[in-house]
């Protein structure tokens, strides 16, 4: 899902006093976009300006699901919240776009870009799984999660990229359930600090990390850096999978899915050079500078097409004997 920064939230508690017109609606997403959207607005900002405004308005919208489950507060009165959320959007996407000002936008950027409504209801299902789901028992389970809270996002924005060949939409999925085992990676501490283990529990049995001690250290214990290493596999798998989508969405969405996807494939090239250390503080994450040389290459066309094929069979290298024998086992 988006990014976790602390912003006022997207969608207010409270109806909206006043219906912005669609312009002003997208002023505020915009807004939104550029003071919470850590990673995704780098890429937002090589596309073409009806682009660029439309996923600020879907960022919106995702940025207000994803606040009502992560703030602190009574399970049930969250559960209540995204009922509520699942309710306006309903509203508003059959014409009724008051109550926030995200809706103006977002019902204009869904009707343009012929966004199919259940990937918006799968999200929001998504976000309920967090108030109801603290344990992921496998990873077919995880993935569904995945799904939920990122494919969807993937697919909401291939719509708005622009694509003719049927197999973007898997490929779209796919690379958005990479984003998201990144964020699992990336996030373990922090996740298991709000009572959350997404790592798949048949993954943490096989590798001997079941124990609370585990997750409270400040540095990965040699079991906890194999299991971070096969879970990374495994993210370079769905990266693998997806990264054709590059060469299917329209000429000019390419450079900004480029940096977007080398921006969260970053991170978890970063995780594999802190030696898979995923409690160690602070999170692996790029720095500005970092990002801003990955979209100076995108919008100059220095995009190597071989990225994650020369990462997947770093990887392979790396993961030889231990997951081997762990897999075996």
């Amino acid at each position: 899902m988006p990014d976790r920064v602390t912003t006022k939230r997207p969608i207010p508690d409270r109806p909206f006093p006043q219906q912005l017109s669609v312009s002003d609606s997208y002023d505020y997403c915009r807004n939104v976009a550029r003071l919470a959207a850590r990673n995704f607005y780098y890429g937002f900002r090589l596309l073409p300006a009806q682009k660029r405004d439309a996923l600020c308005a879907l960022y919106a919208f995702m940025r207000g699901a994803d606040d009502i489950s992560d703030e602190p507060g009574e399970a049930g009165a969250k559960q209540r919240g995204l009922a509520s959320l699942r309710a306006e959007m309903d509203r508003a996407l059959s014409g009724d776009v008051t109550g926030s000002p995200v809706w103006p936008a977002f019902r204009d950027t869904v009707e343009r870009f012929q966004i199919p409504k259940r990937y918006l209801h799968d999200l929001i299902s998504g976000a309920e799984m967090d108030l109801t789901v603290n344990v992921y028992e496998t990873f077919d389970r995880l993935r569904e999660y995945c799904y939920r809270v990122a494919g969807t996002v993937g697919l909401c924005c291939v719509h708005v990229f622009g694509f003719s060949d049927p197999r973007a939409p898997e490929l779209a999925e796919r690379l958005g359930i990479a984003f998201q085992l990144t964020n699992i990676l990336r996030d373990v501490s922090k996740d298991y600090e709000m009572g959350r283990v997404y790592l798949p529990q048949d993954d943490l049995d096989r590798f001997d990390c079941n124990s609370a001690e585990e997750f409270r250290r400040s540095a990965a214990s040699n079991n906890f850096v194999e299991l971070a290493e096969f879970e990374a596999a495994r993210a370079w798998q769905y990266y693998g999978d997806g990264w054709p989508l590059l060469d299917l969405v329209e000429e000019d969405s390419r450079a900004a899915l480029w940096a977007l996807a080398r921006i969260y494939a970053g991170i978890l090239e970063k995780i594999e050079s802190r030696g898979y250390n995923v409690l160690a503080s602070p999170p692996a994450r790029l720095s500005s500078t970092e990002k801003v040389w990955i979209l100076a290459r995108a919008r100059l066309g220095w995009r190597d097409p071989n990225y994650v094929v020369r990462m997947r069979e770093r990887d392979r290298r790396r993961a030889g004997g231990a997951l081997g024998r762990r897999r075996a086992g």
